[in-house]
């Protein structure tokens, strides 16, 4: 009888869900929802010039992006990570300096020397963003050769894309 009564309880549970919010998760869409984060998956490991094969160029192919090491499937956006697309810049690539830069075009590398604490901090938020995003989710990591002490620290550009201004909240 007790498990009559919570079977009963968890069906209501989704049916009221889904006739006051029209989801099952009472309007929930964040990983927990992302059936591609429970299906047992093999950790693939790439090299950048194998991870620059999925830029999205190729309809046969998924399209990953990769932040701070950690390699995204994103073909579920391939409208924003696809050639044309506004954020096809970051398919195929780690270019986790660009994303807290706003450098699109010279910062599209994985070297974090010289940031900012602050600027730092905008690395870890996007690789939340990936992390809990409800459609987009990690398949692996890209190796990459260690940056040689004598290279340079990327220098700040000129054309960097201006970011949101802060709300009296910020």
């Amino acid at each position: 009888m007790v498990l009559t009564g919570l079977g009963w309880a968890i069906v209501l549970f989704f049916v009221g869900s889904y006739l006051i919010t029209e989801s099952w998760t009472w309007g929930y869409r964040g990983k927990w929802t992302n059936i591609n984060n429970y299906l047992p998956r093999k950790e693939l490991v790439f090299s950048e010039e194998q991870l620059y094969r999925y830029d999205g160029s190729n309809p046969n192919l998924p399209i990953y992006v990769a932040i701070d090491g950690d390699v995204y499937d994103v073909t579920t956006g391939a409208g924003w990570y696809s050639v044309g697309g506004s954020y096809h810049h970051f398919a195929g690539k780690d270019a986790a300096r660009a994303y807290v830069t706003g450098c699109f075009k010279e910062h599209i590398t994985h070297d974090l020397r010289g940031l900012t604490t602050d600027q730092l901090k905008g690395v870890e938020h996007w690789k939340k963003f990936y992390q809990n995003h409800r459609s987009y989710f990690r398949v692996g990591r890209v190796l990459h050769p260690p940056i040689d002490d004598s290279t340079p620290i990327p220098e700040p550009c000129e054309s960097a894309v201006g970011q949101k201004p802060k709300g009296k909240d910020n």
